[in-house]
Formats: structure tokens, C-alpha cells, sequence
């Protein structure tokens, strides 16, 4: 990599640069003197008035490579110029850093989804599924199954679901998503979670238990 007067900024320590955007640096396809510059203008803020001495006094650098740069990113459609009315009224120029967030944003949802696409093939959910329904899933309930998992649901709650469905003798896994939405709306979300609610409803079925004993007990047989 060439040095430059950019480079030489760079290196003062006088850029901060985000780390999701330094991982992701080469797909935007820009020169290292351009990501510096982009750089700067991150620094600058999400909206500023476009300054071209202010930029050339900063980094260094001719008015010429200032506007080189800025038709580049423009091109790209990584920065904007345009003229907006500022509080007071008046129009001026400004930058707008808005493009470069929103293809930041989608490559960084890409990267998400395609971590969850991974996660889920390498899930031995369905093996468990299978192993205790004792057949293998047709088409409709891998795709539920799979639904779960790229939802954000844990394995962890999943087989905590398919036990519950297996107490009660139902091996169905519509079922088993009725159980899991149930859980969702009660913000259940852990093994412990189940837990915590299974003893909850034991003790409110031994208290119904309790009270029908009682009654019995307190029945005036005499006068029936």
C-alpha cells in the first residue's frame, strides 16, 4: 500500500473507525486512500455542512483530491451532497452520510442471516425430533422445525417443548409450536424458565386438590 498524506493522518491517530465497518471494508470496493476519507467524514458526523478548505486544511491535501474523493464516495452512493435548509432557514451545502449506513446495515444483515442459515444446518434438532416421534419429518414440519430455529428459539427450549409434548402423550409438532408460542407469551425462555413454570402449576393444582378435600370433609352428610 502506497503512502500518502492520508496515510500519514491515519496513522497520527486522528480517525476512529468502527470495527463492524473495518470488517467489512473490502466489499465496499474503495481504495485505502477513500476509506480514509470516508473515514474522516464518519468522524465529522451523520449530517455536516460540505466544507472543502475545512477537509483540505484537516488531512492535508489539494482541493482537487478533496473533490476527487467526494465524487467517488458519491459515486459509489456512499455519500451524498446536497443543498438543505439548515434550522435558521438558509440553504447550504451539506454531506449526507446516509447511503453509507444503509449498505453497512445490509451487509451486516447478510452476514446475520447467513450465520443463522449456518447455525441451522448444523442444528441436531431434527435428529431429536425424529428420534422421538420414531419416524423422519415430512417436508412441512422441517420447515416449522427450521422456522424456530432461525427465529431466534434455542435448542435448549425446543427439546424442553418436546418433552412436555411427550408428557402429555401428543407427538405432534404443531402441538409442540402451540407449547412453544404459549412459552413465548409468558416470556419463557430457558430450561430453568420451564422449570420454574412446571412447579408454579403443580403447586396451584395440589392447592385445587387441597380445596376439594376440604370440602368433602366439610360435607353435612346428615342433612343431604
Amino acid at each position: 500500500m502506497k503512502s500518502s498524506k492520508l496515510m500519514e493522518f491515519f496513522k497520527d491517530g486522528n480517525i476512529v473507525i468502527p470495527m463492524y465497518f473495518l470488517k467489512h471494508y473490502s466489499e465496499f470496493k474503495i481504495s485505502s486512500d477513500e476509506f480514509i476519507f470516508l473515514m474522516y467524514l464518519y468522524n465529522l458526523g451523520n449530517k455536516f455542512i460540505f466544507n472543502p478548505t475545512k477537509f483540505c486544511d484537516d488531512l492535508n491535501i489539494d482541493l482537487g483530491k478533496v473533490m476527487e474523493y467526494v465524487d467517488k464516495l458519491s459515486d459509489k452512493k456512499l455519500i451524498r451532497v446536497e443543498v438543505v435548509k439548515n434550522d435558521k432557514g438558509i440553504m447550504e451545502e451539506t454531506v449526507l452520510l446516509d447511503d453509507f449506513y444503509s449498505k453497512l446495515s445490509l451487509i451486516t444483515m447478510d452476514e446475520v442471516v447467513n450465520e443463522k442459515k449456518s447455525d441451522v444446518s448444523n442444528s441436531n434438532i431434527f435428529e431429536v425430533i425424529e428420534k422421538e416421534f420414531g419416524r423422519s419429518l415430512t417436508p412441512i414440519e422441517y420447515e416449522i422445525s427450521k422456522a424456530w430455529l432461525e427465529n431466534g428459539m434455542s435448542e435448549e427450549l425446543i427439546k424442553e417443548a418436546i418433552k412436555e409434548a411427550t408428557l402429555n402423550g401428543v407427538s405432534s409438532l404443531r402441538y409442540i409450536d402451540k407449547i412453544l408460542y404459549e412459552w413465548g407469551k409468558n416470556n419463557i425462555k430457558t430450561a430453568k424458565d420451564v422449570e420454574k413454570n412446571r412447579a408454579r402449576h403443580r403447586e396451584e393444582k395440589e392447592k385445587v386438590d387441597e380445596d376439594v378435600d376440604m370440602e368433602i370433609v366439610d360435607w353435612n352428610w346428615f342433612d343431604e
